[in-house]
């Protein structure tokens, strides 16, 4: 039975910790930003976790804005952009601060770590923090049974513990608060980034954490599929793509994965396993893109009238279903703005859809998010000239 409104009154305390450089290697084609911060800023990179925890916090605040929730919260964190300022800026009367960490500048992996060592040790009853898979695993270290929760804001998250985007993070935080939720297990996920920059592809569970169980708005870690026969599935959708490609005169800005560097190798390219690159019918012409590497292409492609002409190329992350904002931030809200949210092509083979029933999408845009999600479903592409409509959520 729901418990009713405003009869949820006793405080609860939540340690609420941001990892200030997490995502910051995604746009500029460096696949995460451990151990490449300095070379992630020089390349012109620019913080996205203190606006997606913001969208979260905003969605939270609204809650007690519109007097749907009253409930008091001790937010345990550390100062400064670290966590503090967030929650400071919402200005939430039902809102206390207890600053237990003052980090050092720029932040550590041992910062974060510290807080919650000092948060669990004062009692919290819930640990939130936004990042990826590398934070994801430094509070798992020391949060022992105490539930985590994350706000997603990494290149890559595999962790079956993020909400599927900032947004509903907030919106799971207030069912929380009411008690309305229980509480699961969700694994802990993560690759080398050292390794996975290299085009080498070393994924890992690491634990398995307590979290917030709602299967419709939390991602489940990333399914790695195995299936006996996909040799006829991939030369299918690589002789439909050739032939558009061919008859079209497409560009192909191709993502980055498995099943789409199979793909390539079918069509003949030396496409790079993890990056974005981009193909004509006159071969590779440009590997391993960050963002500005993307838009300058099309800068040229523009200008010779051929716009019109450019493809995005995908493929879902099995189990979790995103096919945009996940691994594939060099495909950024401008590139797709530039081309249009129309001329996604999104392929798969049958048997990762089997464990993937439905697509999500997260680029950080919600006005791109929304016109993708707008159109209900979306056509993908299964074998040559095959395709299944799958819900986008």
């Amino acid at each position: 039975m729901d418990i009713p409104l405003l009869m949820v009154s006793s405080m609860i305390r939540i340690c609420f910790v941001i990892n200030p450089i997490a995502g910051m290697g995604g746009r500029v084609g460096l696949k995460g930003t451990d151990n490449v911060l300095e070379e992630a800023l020089k390349k012109g990179a620019r913080p996205q976790a203190l606006n997606r925890a913001g969208k979260a916090f905003s969605r939270l605040s609204e809650a007690y804005r519109r007097h749907r929730l009253k409930r008091p919260v001790e937010w345990m964190c550390a100062n400064g952009e670290m966590g503090e300022d967030v929650i400071r800026e919402q200005e939430v009367p039902e809102w206390t601060i207890r600053t237990l960490h003052v980090p050092k500048d720029p932040t550590t992996a041992e910062d974060t770590r510290e807080l919650v060592r000092k948060a669990v040790s004062s009692g919290t009853d819930l640990i939130v923090f936004t990042g990826g898979d590398g934070t994801a695993r430094d509070v798992h270290r020391i949060a022992g049974d105490v539930p985590i929760f994350g706000i997603p804001a990494g290149v890559k998250m595999h962790s079956g513990v993020f909400a599927i985007d900032p947004q509903t993070a907030g919106e799971l935080l207030e069912h929380y608060l009411r008690d309305e939720l229980v509480i699961g297990k969700g694994e802990i996920m993560d690759l080398d980034e050292d390794r996975y920059r290299s085009g080498e592809w070393n994924i890992a569970l690491f634990g398995i954490a307590n979290t917030l169980n709602e299967p419709s708005f939390v991602q489940t870690g990333k399914m790695m599929i195995e299936e006996e026969s996909t040799d006829d599935v991939i030369s299918g959708i690589a002789s439909d793509l050739s032939e558009k490609i061919e008859e079209e005169g497409l560009y192909l800005i191709m993502g980055p994965g498995g099943t789409i560097y199979s793909i390539a190798e079918k069509m003949g390219f030396e496409k790079t396993l993890l990056g974005v690159d981009v193909i004509s019918k006159d071969g590779i012409v440009s590997s391993d893109c960050s963002e500005n590497d993307l838009l300058d292409i099309l800068d040229e492609i523009e200008g010779s009238h051929f716009l019109d002409k450019v493809r995005i190329l995908l493929s879902p992350i099995g189990g979790q279903g995103f096919f945009l904002g996940r691994g594939n931030l060099q495909i950024s809200p401008e590139v797709i703005r530039r081309i249009g949210t129309d001329r996604i092509i999104v392929v798969s083979t049958p048997g990762k859809l089997e464990t993937t029933k439905v697509l999500r999408v997260d680029t950080g845009d919600p006005i791109i998010d929304k016109a993708i999600k707008d159109r209900g479903s979306i056509k993908v592409m299964t074998s040559y000239r095959t395709y299944r409509m799958i819900k986008i959520l």
